[in-house]
């Protein structure tokens, strides 16, 4: 039985979360959290309160084995861009992009 989660609007670049997400699918739920902690990124912290919401959805229905999850499938998307101006030279105003990204998350027994 699959069980997903999705965050949404989280501020770190989809490019930067896929280098995190890359590391932690198709590992065990418990491997994948061990090597969050220990990954110095900014959307590691969002992608292991990620997997912990998903788990808490797992307990939640019946027939699922908590123990025996892994990370089946987890993807980051592409969110709004927040546009941003800065002072650049000659008076002239230089666009900033502040990305988002919209991770998913699917756990599956196995």
């Amino acid at each position: 039985m699959e069980v997903n989660a999705i965050a949404k609007y989280i501020r770190v670049s989809p490019q930067k979360a896929r280098l995190v997400a890359d590391l932690v699918k198709g590992k065990k739920v418990s491997d994948a959290l061990g090597i969050l902690e220990f990954t110095a990124k900014a959307s590691s912290r969002y992608i292991a309160k990620l997997i912990h919401a998903a788990v808490a959805s797992a307990e939640k229905r019946e027939g699922i084995d908590v123990d025996t999850l892994f990370v089946k499938d987890i993807y980051v998307n592409k969110g709004p861009m927040l546009k941003r101006f800065r002072a650049a030279s000659m008076g002239r105003g230089s666009r900033i992009l502040r990305r988002t990204s919209h991770v998913t998350i699917v756990l599956d027994e196995g």
